[in-house]
């Protein structure tokens, strides 16, 4: 399997993870699994974790699993290098869910790109919710533009 073909499969299941993490949080999360999901909503406990935290196993076996088989199977397969995309795809879950949006680490607090600025205003509407019924914004790196047109706008009146 050619360099370009391994990239390709590894940033295409990276972009594709996004539309699989909306669909597993709208229909999975705000579903027949709400009651794992809903301390993320309303805090119900002061521990570092969460019952919401058990999601990152539906995701992280999956992966473990590809790179169990992609690698009896070799390298010249897809099954390690998906792998690889659903595991960069939970690399950045973490960055930007975990540390960026809700703080759970206090690292990367402040910013002035009008995307970033937006996906944090999605997600805070997201959180406005606090039952299953009547979300929105499910997914977490694509967001609705009408964000990041307000971000742009909030910053140039700032003279950012």
């Amino acid at each position: 399997m050619s360099t370009w073909a391994i990239l390709a499969i590894v940033l295409g299941t990276a972009f594709f993870m996004e539309f699989v993490a909306w669909a597993t949080h709208k229909y999975v999360m705000h579903g027949f699994l709400w009651y794992l999901h809903s301390d993320h909503h309303k805090k119900d406990h002061y521990d570092f974790l969460e019952r919401n935290d058990a999601f990152f196993l539906i995701f992280a076996i999956p992966s473990m699993i590809l790179f169990i088989v992609g690698s009896i199977q070799g390298l010249h397969t897809p099954w390690l290098w998906i792998g690889l995309g659903i595991l960069i795809y939970g690399i950045l879950y973490f960055f930007v869910h975990e540390v960026f949006i809700h703080q759970r680490i206090k690292w990367l607090r402040k910013t002035n790109n009008p995307y970033f600025l937006a996906i944090r205003k999605a997600h805070k509407i997201h959180h406005k919710h606090l039952g299953k019924e009547d979300g929105e914004c499910f997914g977490m790196l694509i967001v609705p533009f009408k964000y990041y047109r307000e971000a742009k706008r909030t910053l140039a009146q700032q003279g950012k």
